[in-house]
């Protein structure tokens, strides 16, 4: 009896080291790995951030929202955002003026608050470009030829009121990689932009750390988008990976796929970044997607040339903490 216990004594405990060189193996070279890059960034001139509905906005949303309109429309708050952005390195700025109407039309905005917007962002150099679209069949149809055509004649309607717009942005949620109504869309809105800039949010490529094809572009794709707009704000976030460095070294990996796709083409590449804290949610981990480590894992990215701003996701995220990571980067 006592030489079977020893016997079986033995086996575990050559189980248990087994186990432990194959576990621990993984794990101190996950330790000793240094994804990324802590060197700042190239000085880019096209730095954005998306923003609250609140600042363009109707009256309607606040009252559906329960927020305070006076955090919103007092020219010493309004001046507090845009000089916070300024002293960041931000030229941009998407307001959301999302969805749209299921007619097609783009929601609602204030044209006083907007033409003040404007007035305030201009001392500090700051392009306004609202962010329009909505969700893939339900608020956004643009295969549906009513839709398409109020979607346009109110983004064109809003440049009338407000000709100062530096341009608009098309975020449509899911989109598949390879749809042509999307493209047509694009095409469409030439006519109405008017010189002004025609900005895409943009999914990035495939992965396999997340096989959600609605929400990836395959190079192809992106090429086509990149050929008939001025600029992508690819939103590489929510990517449900839940270890820091693997997300560091797909935002590398990102970062010279979508630099291939623009090169020699005659749009801007901006890469969004995540700024927000949906813990809890599955498809996004904090703790592994943020600021820090997505800017180390395009500053690791040897075609930073090709690149014209990062994106954050979102300003109403930001606190002092936050802006330091951004600003250890941003220089």
């Amino acid at each position: 009896m006592k030489e079977t216990l020893k016997k079986i004594g033995k086996s575990i405990l050559r189980i248990t080291a087994a186990l432990a060189v194959i576990l621990g193996v993984p794990a101190v070279g996950y330790l000793l790995w240094r994804p990324g890059s802590d060197a700042p960034l190239p000085e880019f001139g096209n730095n954005a951030a998306w923003i609250g509905h609140g600042w363009l906005g109707d009256d309607g949303w606040f009252q559906r929202s329960r927020c305070r309109k006076e955090d919103f429309r007092s020219r010493e708050n309004i001046v507090k955002l845009f000089r916070k952005l300024a002293d960041n390195k931000i030229a941009i700025v998407y307001p959301h003026l999302c969805p749209a109407r299921f007619d097609g039309r783009i929601a609602p905005c204030d044209d006083e608050q907007t033409e003040r917007l404007l007035d305030l962002a201009e001392p500090y150099g700051i392009k306004v470009i609202p962010w329009v679209g909505g969700i893939l069949y339900e608020t956004a149809r643009p295969g549906d030829r009513k839709w398409k055509k109020n979607f346009l004649a109110s983004i064109g309607e809003l440049f009338r009121k407000h000709p100062r717009l530096a341009g608009i942005q098309i975020n449509i949620e899911p989109m598949p990689s390879g749809d042509r109504e999307f493209l047509q869309l694009l095409e469409d809105l030439r006519s109405v932009t008017e010189g002004r800039i025609l900005s895409v949010a943009a999914y990035p490529p495939p992965t396999k750390w997340h096989q959600y094809p609605n929400v990836h572009w395959d190079s192809l794709y992106l090429g086509r988008v990149a050929e008939r707009c001025d600029q992508m704000a690819v939103k590489m976030y929510d990517m449900a990976i839940p270890l820091e460095k693997f997300y560091t070294r797909l935002k590398t990996d990102w970062t010279k796929q979508l630099a291939n796709v623009v090169f020699r083409r005659n749009c801007d590449l901006i890469l969004g970044i995540p700024a927000y804290e949906d813990a809890g949610v599955g498809y996004h981990h904090p703790s592994a997607e943020n600021i820090s480590s997505a800017l180390r894992g395009i500053s690791a990215a040897d075609r930073n040339q090709s690149i014209s701003g990062i994106a954050l996701y979102c300003e109403w995220e930001m606190n002092e903490a936050k802006w330091r990571e951004w600003r250890h980067f941003v220089k």
